[in-house]
């Protein structure tokens, strides 16, 4: 596995939209997010990429080509894109990743569909990436037991890094950008704890992470840019931690999407399911819940769902490539990251 450079202050931070761009009616959010990142002392740069118009922010070709330049700068120590969007899919046969791969590495952040970037470039390359808050999210301060992906991103080369569940989440919704753009602290009016879905035994379980969002890496599964089962052998002998997180699609079309990542070997490695928190639909005959078990149960390992790595917030960073270690009993909801 290769490592960014820690994030130190005087670094360069760049910023692209390999999906969907910044609307006018989000450019004050925006404004506030770049805000968040130079405080810490870094140089913000923002791409041509920035459209948001459309679905996208330019054609796919301009897409990459902006995200293959700022990923093979040595001068970029981050990139890290508003948010995620719809396709960011056309871009994966578009990016150079000879070049990528040759170059030294660098931080690449966010979630959602950007986890259609994320996954397959540490899968490819061995480059690890943060799969956590995007810019928008970067002004929020983390709850107690949370970190940020730029603490992450600053951390040193086989730091050991825990979070743990703060036991509250938002229960519905996410702040109005155009009302409050400003807005800094997370709104969390729910308690919750983790839930084990295959048994109510404590769990310990290690494995190298991996994982991202359903709705977008099970149109990647049985591709070569979603070759888990050859990156374990190249990286994870010892078996995988493999998370996953529904944006929003029913209970069904979860269920058909996870049973189709299985059969294409997803999940072959995995020595545990960690699963994010939604707020997606249940159907009259199935919750997400049991969507998940009903695909995944087969395969014998730990299903630890309710995990705060999704589209509810809080935010719990995940470093894809990281060594894990994942504690679930009734006094511990853990999650600790060693950055080799």
């Amino acid at each position: 596995m290769r490592f960014p450079s820690p994030l130190r202050p005087g670094d360069r931070v760049a910023v692209t939209s390999p999906s969907s761009g910044v609307p006018d009616a989000m450019r004050a959010r925006f404004g506030r997010a770049v805000e968040a990142v130079a405080a810490r002392g870094y140089e913000v740069v923002v791409g041509k990429c920035m459209d948001g118009a459309g679905h996208v922010s330019a054609p796919a070709a301009e897409r990459a080509r902006e995200l293959t330049a700022m990923l093979t700068d040595p001068s970029v120590r981050a990139v890290v894109p508003p948010w995620g969007g719809e396709t960011a899919i056309d871009l994966l046969p578009l990016l150079d990743w000879e070049a990528i791969t040759a170059a030294e590495p660098t931080w690449l952040v966010g979630f959602s569909d950007i986890s259609t970037i994320l996954t397959p470039l540490t899968l490819r390359t061995g480059i690890a990436t943060i799969h956590g808050n995007n810019l928008m999210d970067t002004p929020y301060r983390a709850p107690e037991g949370l970190l940020t992906w730029l603490e992450i991103g600053a951390a040193a080369p086989g730091a050991t890094l825990r979070q743990d569940s703060p036991g509250r989440y938002r229960s519905e919704g996410f702040d109005d950008y155009r009302t409050h753009p400003e807005v800094s602290e997370l709104t969390l009016d729910a308690s919750g704890r983790w839930t084990r879905l295959d048994s109510t035994q404590a769990v310990e379980v290690t494995g190298r992470l991996i994982g991202g969002c359903i709705e977008t890496l099970c149109h990647l599964a049985g591709t070569p840019f979603a070759d888990v089962a050859g990156f374990a052998r190249r990286h994870a002998p010892d078996g995988l931690i493999v998370y996953v997180e529904a944006a929003g699609d029913d209970a069904f079309t979860i269920c058909r999407a996870l049973h189709g990542m299985r059969l294409a070997g997803f999940f072959d490695e995995a020595n545990a399911i960690v699963v994010g928190r939604t707020t997606a639909a249940d159907t009259a005959s199935l919750t997400q819940h049991e969507a998940v078990f009903d695909a995944l149960s087969v395969l014998g390992v730990p299903i630890i769902a309710d995990v705060e790595c999704g589209h509810v917030v809080p935010y719990m960073p995940l470093v894809n490539g990281a060594q894990a270690r994942l504690v679930f009993s009734d006094t511990e909801n853990s999650l600790t990251q060693t950055l080799a």
